[in-house]
């Protein structure tokens, strides 16, 4: 089968969030089992290509003010998955992926409506899949663009959409006049396609125009479809109830198990504990602390820092949490008072608090081989 993923981040080049992890590993498991996959993203600021060639020289996207060009670069072969990279400048050389901690940037729908026509127009370039698997609301376009604006482009006419959510909570909400500024047509805002509460809402859109739902686990699947999580979408869920499921996320084990990791100092198993003392001497010296008690048990952090990942819960104890014995390492960037949090308890309590407010793939290896246990209280997204 032929697969194009698209999603709006992917490790290795970009995360900030679980969504980064599955896209990174999902496609090279599938193509292990011998499927044509590739995956489409945005090239970021933050994205590294050292041997990229341009394989789309420009690609014409529409909005109501005025044309806008972007290009698609090819970034190799991995694992047996072809990535491909939407790039724009104007939209994507950014500080951040979504936004600043002070809020999202002001233009999200634009840029990502930019990236889901692109995926679909260089699609017919590089080779029409059978299947787009779409992620969160960054790509909920290109299920909706192709059952309304390219429901009669024969290129399209035998593929199959599927969508999954990672998180509920992020919807992609717009005003109204979005619509006309992508250049999509008025009949999309109804209640049965893509208004909510008199706003555009994105996720929405995909969910009512894709051909299958997955989220990332069957305990997920089910909470989404009621009130408590279902965040005022519940009953478009349970309307399609038939084609939702959930399936458990899983683990890269040839990339994160400690016996082959190799962003950490020291290997280790089950069996062989003697290399972890090591990864956690390792871990205190990257995030800098300095003189540090190995005795003292290290708690990590791998997270986006946002109320609905439960910060709101860890900044009631933390000032706690720093007079204990023990250290904390966190790793991630968000919401601005969570940030500022962790900077002023770096600063009060060196030697027991520490933090970097980024984004680091080898720093998130080491936080997982050198911690002694993890602090993630997240409210939603169950993982059973």
């Amino acid at each position: 089968m032929q697969i194009a993923f698209a999603a709006s981040e992917c490790v290795p080049f970009s995360k900030t969030g679980g969504l980064a992890d599955v896209v990174g590993a999902l496609p090279a498991a599938l193509a292990a089992l011998g499927h044509q996959v590739s995956v489409y993203l945005p090239k970021y600021r933050q994205t590294k290509l050292p041997e990229s060639q341009t394989v789309v020289r420009s690609i014409t996207v529409p909005f109501d003010d005025r044309y806008r060009f972007c290009s698609v670069l090819a970034g190799g072969n991995h694992s047996g998955v072809r990535f491909y990279f939407v790039d724009y400048p104007p939209f994507f050389d950014r500080d951040a992926l979504y936004g600043t901690s002070s809020g999202d940037y002001p233009d999200n729908a634009e840029r990502f409506a930019l990236f889901s026509r692109a995926v679909l127009e260089a699609s017919k370039i590089l080779g029409v899949p059978q299947v787009f698997h779409c992620h969160d609301w960054q790509s909920a376009l290109i299920p909706i663009l192709l059952r309304a604006q390219y429901a009669e482009d024969p290129a399209f006419r035998d593929v199959a959409t599927v969508f999954t959510i990672h998180n509920m909570g992020y919807q992609g909400l717009f005003s109204p006049d979005t619509l006309p500024l992508l250049t999509l047509p008025w009949d999309l805002f109804t209640i049965s396609k893509m208004e909510f509460f008199g706003n555009v809402n994105f996720l929405k859109g995909a969910l009512v125009s894709s051909d299958f739902i997955t989220t990332v686990s069957r305990k997920y699947s089910q909470e989404i479809q009621t009130t408590e999580f279902g965040f005022g979408l519940e009953g478009v869920l349970r309307g399609r109830a038939a084609t939702v499921t959930g399936i458990l996320n899983g683990v890269d084990y040839s990339e994160w198990s400690p016996e082959v990791d190799k962003f950490i100092v020291a290997k280790y198993s089950p069996e062989d504990l003697s290399g972890k003392a090591k990864c956690k001497q390792d871990l205190l010296s990257a995030f800098g602390v300095s003189d540090p008690d190995l005795r003292l048990p290290v708690i990590g952090i791998v997270s986006r820092f946002a109320a609905q990942k439960g910060f709101d819960l860890i900044s009631q104890i933390m000032d706690r949490l720093a007079r204990e014995e023990m250290i904390v390492v966190a790793l991630g960037s968000g919401d601005k008072p969570y940030e500022e949090m962790f900077l002023r308890l770096q600063k009060q309590f060196p030697r027991k608090i520490a933090v970097k407010i980024a984004y680091d793939n080898a720093l998130a290896h080491k936080i997982e081989a050198g911690s002694d246990m993890f602090l993630m209280p997240s409210k939603y997204e169950p993982w059973v």
